[in-house]
């Protein structure tokens, strides 16, 4: 551009200095031709040359000057031609003539303009290229004039293959209709964009339009962005609404939802509906010996061994931690003649019950089953549930791994059980339980040993709760911790009141419940009882349930021999109804061996029982455990029980259950002589 725009002075200068040399060569040819042939050179002639000459002169100087215009004129042409194509390097000054000049800084005025412009647009364009969100520019005719380098990925598109199409190719068929078009105001939204290669893209959207005078500079600029991931934990969120998450079954939300659903149709259709309420059997005992690992092994593998016998159309959901409901639809009525659905039950008591291995451990898992039916039982969801619930408490009631099929005074039962739950609770706060002693009484010199503390409720409107009925109840409540606790308190304060005025009571019994020994630091939470009533530990024995030392072996032996070096003595209560063995019982620091009562019941009359009872003491002496019959309600039971050598009894025959002031006369009366039970043993 330089060199197009260097003035050519030097030329123009030479080609007028030839012009005027051309023409004094002329003239002076034309005289020294005169001279050479005596040609007068009058003075007309030589003022003609003269003429001449200077009218050369004149020529030569307007061509050098017409030339050197035109030249000036053609490099401003060059120069606008050059910046009319981008080109925007700087003009090297040159002079030009006065009429030209303005036009020329007009255009160096221009140029600079433009420079800072492209400066500016450039910046723009990389501001646009970096942002994240795609960005699309459409013209009036809804043709994508420019998109940024964000559109271009999302869209898996080069700019080029993108630019000049119609705006609605790049979504999917099913959401052009409702994309805004060219003259719609500002919006925001959500559709599906479509890449080169098909994929499906979900964006949220802005669309904003572009108003100018120029028809062809109005349309509208589209901002995208990608929301794959959120669609995605969106659907995420939703399922983990309605499905379980550990068992992959909906949810007690979504059965509900289902079930009800399944109600509506089968209303329409006059079909039946049946719900299995199923529970694992002693889930519990699962978690605490091998862990919530295998807890939740179990509970997958339930799941799946159930879902695969289930008919078409049926469904399975998780109702609570090891509680499943499975809605099946039977061609019978829902009773105990079903075929179909004894079948189908019987199955998923088999299927279930097979071996489970979890970290190298082997569990036998066991379910029961409570069966209600729509609408013999019930006509809304909640109500089907709800009896469903009532049956499956009947079979586990009755030892599990049951089927039960719901009947009306099973739901009058759960009421009844519900309503002992709250009077419970509410017995207990206002302080109406009451604590009773039964003689605990030797054998071998029908003294009084001691005797075993027992919980009773009595209520006005029922009458005496049998601790059968009620210390489950505690037990589900959690209630049972602050009883154990009332009772421990209660035990030492009547010890030591009995003390006090010159009774010798004998060691008094405890029964100690499964949540009590599992309580953290439940050795010192007892040291701290007998503290505050000046209690010795030997003073009382604690009684356990074979259920209860094999609930969790290793916890339990530790808890009880830390109980036994503060000086505790420890009993197995109900012995022969558990699963235990005396062998096992060796693990233990065990001091007593308590006979159930279903064996001395018949033993006087029954050869088997008399044997078993032999057996036992014979085993439990050799263990070096004193022994202790329970349910003596007979003189035959008491002298069958002195034959073989059992060391004590308790039962009905000594005698109700009492008061602590009545066990205190009755100790002070035996003190005295004055009892009546020293001739049961003349």
């Amino acid at each position: 551009m330089k060199q197009l725009l260097r003035t050519p002075r030097y030329l123009l200068i030479g080609l007028a200095v030839m012009a005027t040399v051309g023409l004094v060569a002329g003239a002076g040819l034309y005289l020294h031709i005169g001279l050479l042939t005596n040609f007068p050179a009058s003075p007309t002639a030589i003022a003609t040359l003269l003429l001449l000459v200077m009218f050369a002169l004149m020529a030569g100087v307007a061509a050098a000057a017409v030339y050197r215009h035109h030249h000036e004129v053609k490099r401003v042409v060059a120069a606008a031609e050059l910046l009319a194509k981008g080109d925007l390097a700087d003009w090297e000054p040159v002079p030009y003539g006065q009429d030209l000049n303005q036009l020329a800084q007009a255009f160096q005025l221009l140029q600079r303009r433009l420079r800072e412009t492209t400066v500016s647009r450039n910046y723009l364009d990389r501001v646009l290229s970096s942002m994240q969100d795609a960005l699309i520019l459409v013209g009036h005719d809804g043709n994508i004039r420019r998109v940024n380098k964000a559109a271009s990925e999302l869209l898996d598109s080069r700019q080029s293959e993108l630019t000049g199409r119609p705006v609605t190719e790049i979504l999917v068929e099913r959401e052009r209709a409702a994309f805004p078009s060219a003259g719609q105001a500002q919006t925001r939204g959500e559709s599906v964009f479509v890449s080169r290669n098909g994929e499906e893209i979900p964006v949220a959207y802005s669309w904003s339009p572009i108003e100018a005078v120029d028809a062809d500079l109005s349309g509208a600029i589209i901002a995208a962005r990608d929301i794959t991931e959120r669609k995605l934990a969106d659907r995420r969120i939703r399922y983990l609404a309605r499905i379980d998450a550990l068992t992959k079954v909906p949810n007690r939300m979504q059965f509900q939802h289902l079930l009800q659903r399944s109600l509506a149709r089968s209303r329409r259709n006059r079909a039946r509906i049946a719900l299995l309420y199923i529970d694992i059997d002693r889930f519990k005992d699962i978690n605490d010996t091998f862990g919530h690992m295998a807890g939740d092994a179990a509970l997958e593998t339930l799941t799946s061994r159930v879902t695969k016998l289930l008919p078409d159309r049926a469904f399975m959901g998780r109702l609570a931690g090891d509680e499943f409901g499975v809605v099946v639809y039977p061609h019978g009525p829902v009773d105990r003649s079903n075929v179909e659905l004894n079948r189908l039950a019987r199955r998923i008591l088999r299927e279930v019950a097979e071996v489970l291995i979890v970290q190298g451990h082997e569990l036998y898992i066991t379910v029961s089953i409570g069966i209600a039916g729509f609408p013999s039982d019930a006509d809304n969801v909640l109500d089907l549930i709800r009896n469903a619930d009532a049956a499956l408490y009947e079979a586990k009631a009755t030892g599990g791994n049951r089927i039960e099929f719901y009947r009306p005074e099973m739901n009058a039962a759960a009421v009844e059980r519900l309503m002992l739950k709250s009077k419970l609770r509410r017995s207990y706060e206002l302080d109406q339980l009451l604590l009773n002693y039964q003689p605990k009484v030797d054998v071998r010199t029908g003294k009084i040993a001691g005797a075993e503390a027992l919980v009773r409720w009595e209520l006005s409107d029922h009458g005496l709760v049998l601790p059968s009925q009620f210390i489950p109840l505690a037990e589900e409540t959690n209630l049972i911790l602050e009883i154990g606790e009332w009772v421990l308190n209660r035990v030492c304060e009547d010890y030591a009141h009995w003390r006090a005025r010159g009774s010798e009571p004998g060691r008094i019994s405890v029964n100690l419940s499964l949540k009590q020994l599992a309580q953290p630091n439940f050795p010192r939470r007892i040291n701290r009882i007998f503290r505050r009533h000046g209690i010795q530990p030997d003073c009382l024995e604690l009684e356990l349930t074979e259920t209860t030392l094999m609930e969790n072996p290793e916890h339990t032996i530790r808890v009880l021999r830390e109980l036994h070096r503060m000086g505790l003595r420890l009993a197995i209560d109900d012995f022969g109804t558990g699963y235990s063995s005396l062998s096992a019982l060796q693990r233990f620091p065990i001091a007593t061996l308590k006979i159930d009562q279903s064996f001395v019941s018949d033993a006087a009359s029954d050869p088997d029982d008399a044997t078993m009872i032999a057996t036992m003491v014979d085993m439990a002496h050799r263990m070096n455990m004193d022994v202790v019959a329970e349910g003596v309600e007979s003189e035959e039971q008491l002298g069958l029980l002195r034959r073989l050598h059992c060391d004590f009894v308790q039962g009905m025959l000594f005698g109700e259950p009492m008061s602590a002031e009545a066990y205190q006369a009755l100790v002070n009366a035996q003190r005295d002589g004055t009892d009546s039970y020293r001739a049961l043993f003349a």
